[in-house]
């Protein structure tokens, strides 16, 4: 966590300009949370804002798109608890949305965040966002990181039953409708992981008999879950060095026995995730 700089007022201040230049010298609060995708990210972001009257603001280079809800794991209505999110479907699936369009929007909606008196939660797993995000932002504001972090082992598992729930929920269907012969899987939405694993599969379904398409289609979705740890992985990877490339600390937050655990132990696990998140976050903003 960046160390807030301390600011003292003078006693019996003799000019209301040098309150004034005081006060714009203060900067406008942050917070941030990331984390390998699956993690709790999103669990964390609300909590936050419910808590401390705030708003999300996507740092997810997929969910801007629109589209591909389920692929994308994009946060439903009722998941959001009434909390208001930014930057999500709203760019074209055929756009290329670079991290300088990403500082632009997001910084637009902290902007507006912030004038209205509430608080701007950054959260996504996209640390080439966050990072222009910050850069870009450090004589203005002042950020808190929160690193939500689950064991590979038990993030694996928790990533290859999620990659099923997908499938339950209709990922070959929503799949389908941006899958084009010979398409060009390195542009826009059609990047996400889930759709260009599809392509074989839907290229060779019509041709091949029952036991063939079977196996093309298990190949695909070991393919999706495959590629998802790895995501994680780089994801991990690129949060290690944050502290480095930004010159910030970290708060991290281990929460692998939420999803070791269920039900009532499961909530009971996550509370050790949210109250070390809530005093730091108290004292941030003290």
């Amino acid at each position: 966590m960046q160390a807030r700089p301390m600011v003292k007022l003078p006693e019996n201040p003799t000019n209301n300009n040098n309150l004034i230049t005081l006060q714009r010298r203060r900067k406008e609060k942050v917070v941030v949370v990331i984390g390998a995708t699956g993690t709790g990210k999103s669990r964390l972001s609300i909590d936050i804002a419910t808590h401390f009257g705030g708003e999300v603001i996507n740092s997810d280079k997929i969910q801007v798109y629109k589209g591909l809800d389920i692929i994308a794991n994009k946060i439903t209505d009722s998941e959001c608890r009434g909390v208001p999110h930014h930057l999500l479907s709203f760019v074209d699936p055929d756009e290329d949305f670079t991290a300088e369009d990403y500082v632009r929007h997001a910084s637009l909606a902290a902007e507006s965040v912030a004038r209205r008196g509430l608080l701007p939660v950054v959260a996504g797993g996209s640390i080439s966002f966050v990072k222009a995000l910050v850069a870009n932002h450090m004589d203005i504001y002042e950020f808190c990181f929160l690193w939500v972090d689950v064991s590979m082992h038990v993030l694996n598992s928790v990533l290859s039953k999620r990659v099923d729930v997908m499938v339950e929920r209709g990922l070959v269907e929503e799949a389908r409708r941006f899958y084009e012969h010979g398409g060009d899987y390195s542009r826009g939405i059609r990047r996400a992981i889930g759709v260009p694993e599809m392509d074989r599969f839907f290229r060779n379904e019509a041709a091949v008999d029952d036991g063939v398409r079977a196996e093309l289609f298990e190949a695909a979705i070991d393919e999706i879950k495959a590629n998802t740890y790895k995501l994680a992985c780089n994801q991990v990877e690129k949060i290690l060095r944050l502290p480095e490339d930004l010159g910030t600390q970290l708060l991290h937050l281990d929460a692998t026995a939420v999803f070791e655990a269920s039900g009532v132990h499961a909530a009971e696990e996550w509370q050790k995730v949210w109250e070390p998140s809530k005093r730091v976050l108290s004292d941030f903003f003290a």
